[in-house]
């Protein structure tokens, strides 16, 4: 039967009650702590009767450490990021940390919220689909407090980052569309600052015109449905359409095959190949099939968990850039080359350096 009390249950109460030291009910409640199963399975029993919980932010005082992730995220309309968001997390939970979300705005720029997230004593800070200033970026080096960009990264590399291989990976794509004779290409880009962005349109540029391309559309899609829709019409309507056409993400690239086939009729891949990135859940729907360019949300998600515990548990913030490769995912989307397609794993993936 709960005893009555009246007002916070303290440590101290649960530990007269089990008869134990207050030093042994803090051992229960603290993960991986050292303590016999009876004395433990008695402080249980008194928090029990007592109702008592743990206070995570009175603790927090007394280690230096809240056990909380900061995670500012935005760009909900992509699922990649709530995927990510979710598996984070799960990773996180499973080390006894928790995560607290910060949205951002749609900019992309965390300069805003910044003095919010440091008002919580976070112990690291994961920034996902969102930039840092330079100036910000020190402060949080200045304070202690580890921050990796997940899917970004800037030319300072003041602070750790996890990203694909975004040139590498726009450059593969290149090779396929030009392995499956396309002549007309055309990228819809996103933010015009943002880094994924700026790799993958690079990449992709730079690829086709080593084999001698040069009229290559650049559109701006924004990471935006309204604004992609509005780019597609615009390839779509002009006299010499693509007939190949990558986009900076899966988000974009299902819009676009949207109005091609509803607005302007074309067969998809007959008339126009389209491909994305991120391999988000709707790429495998049958409707879609979409050929993309995947970013594996565990590795990535390991991974940048793996930097915040080593820089958090070492106290020492030395910047690490982390690459975790992925693969170009061949669905019916776009038109197949007669080689380089692979089978590996229940999926079709394009290798071009296994071309003879």
């Amino acid at each position: 039967m709960k005893r009555k009390t009246f007002g916070p249950v303290t440590s101290q109460q649960v530990a007269q009650i089990a008869g134990v030291s207050q030093s042994a009910v803090s051992r229960t409640f603290t993960p991986g702590a050292s303590i016999s199963p009876a004395t433990r399975e008695k402080v249980l029993k008194a928090a029990r009767e007592l109702g008592y919980r743990p206070n995570a932010i009175a603790r927090s005082l007394n280690t230096a450490r809240s056990r909380i992730v900061g995670v500012v995220m935005s760009y909900f309309d992509n699922q990649f990021y709530p995927q990510v968001l979710e598996t984070l997390a799960q990773k996180l939970d499973e080390l006894n940390y928790h995560l607290l979300l910060f949205v951002g705005d749609r900019d992309g720029n965390v300069d805003r919220i910044f003095d919010q997230i440091m008002q919580y004593r976070v112990d690291g800070i994961v920034l996902a689909s969102v930039s840092l200033s330079v100036e910000l970026s020190e402060e949080c080096v200045a304070a202690g407090i580890p921050v990796v960009l997940f899917n970004r990264s800037e030319e300072n590399a003041t602070a750790s980052s996890v990203n694909t291989d975004n040139e590498a990976a726009a450059r593969n794509i290149a090779e396929f569309l030009l392995a499956g004779q396309h002549q007309r290409f055309a990228y819809v880009a996103g933010l015009a600052d943002s880094s994924a962005n700026l790799a993958r349109q690079k990449g992709f540029i730079t690829a086709l015109q080593s084999h001698g391309v040069k009229d290559i559309r650049v559109v701006q899609g924004d990471y935006d449905a309204q604004k992609t829709a509005q780019a597609a019409g615009q390839l779509f309507s002009s006299p010499q359409p693509p007939d190949a056409i990558f986009a900076a993400n899966d988000h974009m690239a299902l819009m676009i095959m949207d109005i091609a086939r509803y607005e302007f009729g074309l067969r998809i891949p007959e008339d126009l190949s389209v491909i994305g990135y991120d391999d988000t859940g709707p790429s495998g729907w049958p409707s879609y099939a979409l050929t993309s360019a995947s970013q594996p949300v565990e590795a990535m998600v390991s991974a940048t968990i793996g930097l915040l515990m080593k820089q958090i548990e070492s106290e020492n913030i030395e910047p690490e850039q982390v690459v975790v490769p992925g693969v170009l995912v061949v669905r019916h989307s776009a038109r197949r080359p007669q080689f380089g397609v692979i089978e590996k794993d229940g999926l079709c993936l394009f290798q071009p350096q296994e071309v003879e």
